[in-house]
C-alpha cells in the first residue's frame, strides 16, 4: 500500500518515514531558509524545495466579556495591514513555546494572562513550508509594563479589543483573511460552545506530525554543513 493510499480508520493526520536522499539549504533568507530536499515516494526519486521554518506560536486571548484581542499591522508580501493575533516566531533555541508566546504577548499587546491552554497546532502551508505553528487561549489578561521597543512593522501596531461573535462574522464576511487569525477564531468558537472543556493543557506535546520548534529538530530533516548553529 503506497503512502497516498486511502486507508480506513481514525480521521488524523499520519506520520510518515520516508527515505530523504540529500538535504540542504537552496537560499539563506533574513528570517528563514529555503531548503532543497531529495526523498523517495513509491521507489520515485523527487525533488522539493520549501521554506525551512522555525515554527512560531499565536495567542488568542479572551476576557471575561468574550471579547478577543487582535492586533493590526502591515504586512508586505500581502501589501495589507492585516488583523492577527499577536505571534512570533519559535527563534530562541530550545525556548518553550509557552514562554515564546508569553513573550509576545507581553510585546505585541503590553498584556498578561492568568490562565493558558492550547487551542490547536497548525500546518500553514504543508505544500511548501514545513513550519507548524501552536495557537494558545489565554484568559485572565492584565496590563504589563516592558521596556521592549517595536521597530518596523511592530512600531505602529493598533490593538483593539472584538466580540468573539464579531470577530467570526468579520471571517464569514471575508473581511479576516489571515490564516491562523482565521483557524483560531472559528476554533475558539466551536470551543465556546462546548463550554471550552475541550481545550488541551498549555504543557501539551507539540504532535510528531508538527514541524515544531526547530531545537527539537524536524522529522526527517537532514542537518548539513549550511545548517544554523541553532
Amino acid at each position: 500500500m503506497t503512502a497516498g493510499a486511502d486507508r480506513a480508520g481514525e480521521l488524523r493526520d499520519r506520520p510518515v518515514a520516508l527515505p530523504v536522499r540529500s538535504s540542504e539549504v537552496a537560499f539563506r533568507g533574513h528570517v528563514w531558509d529555503v531548503r532543497n530536499e531529495r526523498f523517495v515516494l513509491d521507489g520515485q526519486e523527487i525533488t522539493r524545495h520549501f521554506v525551512d521554518h522555525t515554527g512560531a506560536v499565536a495567542v488568542l486571548v479572551v476576557d471575561e466579556a468574550e471579547r478577543v484581542l487582535l492586533i493590526n499591522q502591515y504586512r508586505h508580501p500581502v501589501r495589507l495591514r492585516d488583523w492577527e493575533l499577536p505571534a512570533g516566531l519559535l527563534d530562541v533555541p530550545g525556548e518553550d513555546p509557552l514562554a515564546s508566546a508569553k513573550r509576545e504577548l507581553e510585546e505585541e499587546a503590553d498584556l498578561a494572562a492568568a490562565d493558558w491552554w492550547v487551542l490547536q497546532d497548525l500546518l500553514t502551508s504543508p505544500g511548501g513550508s514545513d513550519e507548524g505553528i501552536r495557537v494558545f487561549l489565554a484568559r485572565g489578561p492584565s496590563p504589563v509594563e516592558t521596556d521592549y521597543v517595536r521597530e518596523h512593522e511592530e512600531a505602529d501596531i493598533e490593538v483593539r479589543w472584538v466580540a468573539l461573535d464579531e470577530a467570526v462574522e468579520a471571517v464569514r464576511r471575508g473581511d479576516i483573511a489571515n490564516a491562523t487569525t482565521v483557524s483560531a477564531l472559528l476554533a475558539a468558537a466551536v470551543s465556546r460552545a462546548a463550554g471550552w472543556r475541550d481545550l488541551r493543557p498549555a504543557d501539551a506535546p507539540w504532535p510528531t506530525r508538527s514541524a515544531g520548534p526547530r531545537a527539537t529538530g524536524h522529522p526527517g530533516h537532514v542537518p548539513d554543513e549550511h545548517d544554523r548553529g541553532d
